[in-house]
């Protein structure tokens, strides 16, 4: 597969990770988070993708109010970035391992179409659609989107007219998006995010990224990222691989070892990579007649 010459950067700004406590950089607050995306797009980035958190708390939140403000104030500075809004929020489920019925604090678990309110509302470029159940890291802790509950909200998104990233954690999964475009859920281009290092999903392994690649729909945009220290050297494997590239936050705290990177920050390094590999970086007019999007308006 040839090197990718227009490559789209995303940033992903905060995610909701409990990372608030571990760098100062960590935009919580609907203000700081909008000014995350316009440095981030100032710095390269033609997608911002948005998770919003509680201001006082730094919790993860679906607050519609929280998305609402924080795209207000994007757009308000005029700056131009497509926006990119989590629908993965609402899947989580924490079990007691010796009662398995029994649900635990930190459980957020509701339907597919109860994650989408402020989709609804806000009519975003792209939401996501995290598109399979996952052992979410150690412990008890797991992630549903059951199929039923993907084929009611890639269906309900599709109507809204919003163009749904699938979020990718394993190969099965990426197996079920392919047969919601068969079953006309799903309209092409179709736009995946291959997410690699998650514990227990797919690893951080170029043959893995490879096969997950070859088994994409044949008008499908890609991209992928990974974790921690992966990241960067992701943005160099995507991009060889012919797909775009996600950096930011949510994924990865660092510029190297001890050195705490802000969003723009991120963007910047992913920028060098793209252009030392002889790539060019896309611009959001760019990304959305890539990725099938409305023009700006």
């Amino acid at each position: 597969m040839p090197v990718n010459q227009d490559v789209i950067i995303t940033c992903a700004l905060t995610g909701a990770g409990d990372t608030v406590g571990r760098s100062p950089h960590v935009p919580v607050t609907p203000e700081q988070i909008a000014a995350s995306a316009v440095e981030a797009a100032g710095a390269g980035a033609a997608v911002v993708h948005i998770h919003v958190r509680e201001p006082e708390t730094g919790a993860p939140s679906r607050d519609p109010r929280l998305y609402r403000e924080v795209v207000e104030r994007i757009r308000e500075t005029g700056t131009d970035v497509v926006i990119n809004l989590t629908a993965g929020m609402g899947g989580d489920l924490v079990i007691d391992p010796e009662a398995p019925l029994r649900q635990l604090p930190g459980t957020d678990l509701v339907s597919g179409l109860d994650r989408l309110p402020h989709v609804e509302e806000l009519l975003p470029d792209i939401c996501t659609l995290d598109c399979g159940s996952l052992n979410f890291g150690d412990g008890s802790n797991l992630y549903v989107s059951t199929p039923d509950m993907l084929r009611t909200g890639a269906k309900r998104i599709q109507e809204l007219g919003v163009r749904p990233e699938l979020e990718i954690f394993d190969t099965g999964q990426l197996w079920f998006a392919k047969q919601l475009l068969a079953e006309g859920l799903l309209d092409d281009p179709t736009v995946f995010q291959l997410c690699m290092g998650i514990p227990w999903g797919a690893p951080a392994d170029p043959g893995v990224l490879q096969s997950m690649v070859n088994m994409l729909p044949r008008k499908a945009q890609w991209a992928s990222f990974a974790l921690g220290r992966m990241q960067m050297p992701w943005v160099a494997q995507s991009i060889l691989l012919g797909g775009h590239v996600r950096v930011g936050l949510e994924d990865n705290l660092y510029l190297g070892k001890g050195v705490k990177a802000t969003n723009g920050q991120l963007v910047e390094r992913a920028v060098r990579i793209t252009e030392s590999l002889g790539s060019r970086v896309a611009t959001p007019d760019e990304a959305r007649e890539k990725l099938g999007l409305r023009p700006r308006t």
